[in-house]
């Protein structure tokens, strides 16, 4: 029996949950490609697949819409995979064990993927109806949006006939997205150097920390449990030798580490100062964070005596420097728009290989130029610690549009509807709107969508009741744009 059957809309959370059923982590998307293929032959409608596996449907307009401007929905297909340290689930493999609870979809110990599934599943349920007016429907769902927009960069918009377009990646209702913040991924190489030293092993754990996306959460000021064991390290090895054997932790440089793990050498004698230094490190967080970080663990295990490869002192050295003085969090705020983070930066992956370690950040900036110069902090930071830096997967910032018909279309619908003017703002957040106007100066783009909290982290949930009001809604703007 399905779980999410007796709820409305009855066809939108069908769709959703078939399509919880497939693995669609981010690189992982042919078999919902594959699905979302399917789904439109079945129905007659014409679809293109490409070889990034985007896929574009396209519906004819419905009585009275026929000769209408189509309007393009677009919504992306993969989701990000994040689950307690404790679950065994295999996102490759295994389809989300959903549940409701108190008003909200929520998937056990994993990650929901209602950013963006709930986006697909609307568009589907659009495609699929016999009773809803609208005009000539340009669906496109496209591929890794989460790690550099792949399937944005890869697509050929050339195809589109429409101009407005109606992105369902955005996970607060009542706002119409109208901009987005620019962004890269930035990777840093630390060389390191090995020795063999003989000594107690002590494996550091920070865990428990909410996490999060990296944009539209960023301003919370959730712990980075990178940045929190670069203060751990530095902490002890102000008073006691220490010599790093390796430091992991984080799987996505859009997600706020939850985790950071790294084991030390130290002398025997010195074992039982560096688990009361983590004790003391314990304590002064939970001070600083007043609360917000209920799950925060640190964990300190001594080995027995024991000889293994180590990174000299230089290499230690550098290593910490860096985790210190890299940066994390919000870099400014918006001059325009009061409370919006303009500029901010988020070290999300850090791992250790034989000869080096490595950091991946993802940067975000609405402001060309302070993207700019996050590129010479983090170059900077990465030649002080005897490393170098690269960025990659750049991609535009979405400039708010003062003429957008789509905007006045989507706000008077709103107040119609709800009985209040929506909130118009921008997201500091990447969305695929920006690269889209790339390559299609003309559209004319909104983004909305239902509340969607705890998004990229395995607390993510879906209201059930806004779903609901934001599927009704875009049935009452389509009507609208004949």
């Amino acid at each position: 029996m399905a779980v999410l059957d007796q709820l409305e809309p009855k066809k939108v959370f069908q769709f959703f949950e078939e399509l919880c059923q497939i693995p669609h982590g981010t690189f992982d998307t042919k078999h919902i490609s594959d699905h979302c293929t399917a789904f439109a032959r079945e129905r007659g409608l014409e679809v293109l697949q490409d070889d990034a596996n985007n896929v574009i449907i396209r519906k004819p307009g419905t009585d009275g819409y026929e000769d209408s401007e189509p309007v393009i929905l677009q919504g992306h297909l993969d989701m990000v995979c994040e689950k307690r340290p404790e679950s065994s689930h295999d996102f490759a493999r295994e389809g989300l064990e959903l549940y409701v609870e108190d008003g909200y979809v929520r998937a056990n110990d994993t990650t929901l993927g209602g950013d963006d599934g709930i986006a697909v599943a609307m568009m589907m349920a659009i495609l699929d109806s016999t009773d809803i007016p609208h005009p000539p429907i340009e669906a496109v769902f496209t591929t890794d949006e989460e790690v550099g927009m792949g399937g944005a960069m890869a697509i050929d918009l050339s195809v589109l006939k429409g101009r407005k377009l109606i992105n369902i990646d955005s996970e607060e209702e009542g706002i119409l997205t109208t901009g987005c913040a620019g962004g890269f991924r930035y990777e840093t190489v630390i060389p390191i150097h090995r020795e063999k030293k003989t000594g107690t092993v002590i494996t550091l754990k920070i865990h428990g920390l909410q996490g999060g996306h990296s944009g539209i959460e960023i301003h919370k000021q959730r712990g980075n449990a990178h940045k929190m064991m670069g203060r751990l390290l530095n902490r002890i090895g102000q008073t006691i030798e220490i010599a790093l054997a390796e430091i992991n932790g984080g799987s996505k440089d859009n997600v706020i580490a939850m985790e950071s793990t790294a084991e030390i050498l130290v002398a025997d004698k010195d074992a039982a100062a560096v688990m009361a230094l983590a004790e003391e490190m314990k304590a002064v967080w939970d001070n600083e964070f007043m609360g917000d970080e209920p799950g925060l663990a640190v964990e300190a295990d001594a080995s027995a005596d024991s000889t293994v490869d180590v990174c000299d002192k230089a290499s230690t050295d550098r290593v910490i420097s860096y985790l210190v003085m890299c940066p994390f969090g919000v870099q400014g705020y918006s001059r325009k728009l009061k409370g919006l983070v303009e500029t901010s930066m988020n070290i999300g992956i850090l791992e250790t290989a034989a000869g080096h370690v490595k950091t991946v950040y993802l940067a975000r900036s609405s402001v060309e130029s302070k993207k700019q110069e996050m590129k010479e902090l983090l170059a900077t930071c990465a030649k002080a610690a005897g490393g170098e830096g690269k960025s990659f997967n750049e991609y535009p910032a979405w400039q708010f549009n003062p003429d957008s018909d789509l905007r006045h279309i989507m706000e008077d619908v709103y107040e119609d509807m709800f009985g209040k003017a929506p909130e118009v703002t921008t997201v500091h957040a990447g969305l695929e709107c920006g690269l889209f106007l790339g390559k299609k100066p003309n559209l004319d783009c909104v983004s909305v969508g239902p509340d969607i909290m705890d998004v990229h982290s395995f607390n993510e949930h879906l209201g059930i009741e806004s779903t609901a009001r934001t599927w009704k809604y875009l049935q009452a703007v389509l009507a609208k744009c004949k």
